[in-house]
């Protein structure tokens, strides 16, 4: 290609760019006086393309994978079948992870917690789940999810984006490209990270992907500014902050119009969107207003910012901000060894919280139209990993079935779907793959799956790729 034709070339796709994103450039920079433009614009055309159920998603992901068998998957006929070995026919060979595919023997461990049935529904938990228990009429349990990925990285990965590769849109941006936002003052998108130990979460896991960057998850951190570079530097008061934003503005405008480039139109809603968000955010987690009683449901750790039941509280308030998707991400579920001891522990940590959730939307009447999800990436053997004792053993990771569950915006509550094989091994009935869940969810909130697609490199992408049904069973 001559130079001629490559100025060309460049030309054509300024102009071009220039005149598709005119009206977003222009909507973001126009003002009435010092108002500053809307960073969260609409969602694209078209959507939603269905009745919608719920308005707003809260994921409760449980990183690390909490055991089916000790929460959810009652297994009554394994008591007897302690340290007996697990039976060919069963693990059918059946993939191991690196942890436990050198074992000579693979010893059957039943859960050494009780289970009772709960609510007019019959839900059967474990008695670790105290506060889920008292939901149990409000909530889904699905106890036949499965998923490809054996590792924790790519079944995150996979929870997130629909793909066990790093590089593609989280849920939540995808949300938020497709529904757009409630709330001009806040991120339509916002992650919260707690739990010590257990596996990293990278930010790639609330990331935009391909999408462009104004779609990716803020996260909010426990110490400092909730927001990093939130607060203005030292000397720099809010007139000046905001007159630094207009020239800013004008200049980014002077760039876009040569180049077309629209992640330009993005950096300055982005700009926009953190100064409202220097008032919006401190009001955001001033939980003073908040009174006793809610703080007796959700548990006093919901005073302790970066604790679960803070962020859980969070949420809440979020929710009633009109964020469109929040992500919990609570570590150290994964228990390969000492299981019964740090099983209790996440319990503890993460039991009332979760159940408070529930109930403090119902009582507001934010749970008809918000989707709660809570659950991990995968499940955990039957058979012990490393040495079985009377009182101690480990479960490794397993992909094959494990248990989460729904509440709120269209999922109908008091429910146990899909059930397991005698050594919670196997899916016996209703099988739900995790595009299935991402379908099913996106169904929720009004989208086709199919048509909630994005353009990238010659093809175009969805969420669950090309797979996925809806789960009609789950719907209210």
């Amino acid at each position: 290609m001559n130079n001629s034709m490559l100025q060309q070339r460049r030309t054509f796709l300024s102009e071009s760019a220039t005149g598709l994103g005119s009206i977003a450039l222009a909507s973001l920079l126009a003002r009435d006086s010092q108002a500053a433009p809307k960073a969260n614009a609409p969602g694209i055309g078209g959507l939603p393309n269905l009745p919608v159920k719920a308005k707003r998603v809260i994921y409760l992901f449980q990183s690390g994978a909490p055991s089916q068998i000790d929460l959810f998957d009652e297994k009554p006929s394994l008591a007897n079948l302690r340290a007996t070995e697990l039976p060919d026919s069963i693990r059918k060979g059946q993939r191991l992870t690196g942890m436990t595919s050198k074992q000579e023997s693979f010893p059957v461990a039943p859960s050494m917690f009780k289970f009772k049935r709960h609510g007019a529904s019959g839900a059967s938990l474990s008695e670790l789940l105290p506060r889920t228990a008292k939901i149990a009429d409000d909530i889904c349990v699905v106890r036949s999810m499965f998923t490809e990925a054996i590792n924790h990285d790519p079944a995150i990965t996979f929870f997130q984006t629909g793909f066990q590769l790093a590089g593609r849109p989280s849920i939540g941006s995808w949300l938020s490209y497709g529904l757009g936002s409630d709330n001009d003052d806040l991120p339509a998108f916002v992650a919260m990270v707690s739990g010590e130990g257990g596996q990293p979460l990278y930010d790639r896991l609330w990331g935009s992907g391909f999408l462009p960057t104004k779609y990716q998850g803020v996260r909010f951190r426990s110490a400092g500014d909730p927001v990093l570079f939130l607060s203005n530097p030292k000397g720099v008061d809010s007139g000046t902050r905001r007159r630094m934003l207009d020239d800013l503005a004008k200049l980014n405008s002077l760039k876009f119009e040569e180049s077309g480039d629209p992640e330009i139109t993005t950096r300055t809603a982005q700009y926009e969107m953190a100064f409202r968000m220097q008032t919006s955010v401190p009001d955001l987690i001033d939980l003073s207003s908040e009174p006793d009683h809610i703080f007796e449901l959700y548990g006093q750790d919901a005073k302790v910012p970066g604790t679960f039941a803070y962020n859980c509280l969070l949420a809440r308030r979020l929710a009633e901000r009109g964020v469109r998707f929040t992500q919990l991400f609570h570590r150290g579920w994964d228990q390969h060894s000492k299981l019964p001891t740090a099983i209790g522990k996440q319990c503890k940590d993460t039991d009332q919280a979760s159940a408070a959730l529930v109930l403090d939307l119902k009582q507001r009447g934010l749970l008809e139209d918000t989707l709660i999800v809570w659950g991990g990436e995968f499940g955990r053997t039957v058979y012990c990993q490393g040495n079985l004792t009377k009182d101690d053993y480990g479960r490794d990771h397993h992909p094959r079935c494990f248990s989460l569950w729904l509440a709120g915006g269209g999922i109908k509550g008091g429910q146990t779907y899909g059930s397991t094989d005698d050594y919670s091994y196997n899916i016996t009935e209703n099988p739900v793959h995790v595009h299935d869940l991402h379908a099913t969810l996106l169904h929720c909130l009004g989208i086709d799956h199919t048509k909630l697609t994005f353009r990238f490199q010659g093809r175009r992408y969805r969420l669950t790729d090309v797979h996925g049904n809806v789960v009609e069973d789950l719907l209210a």
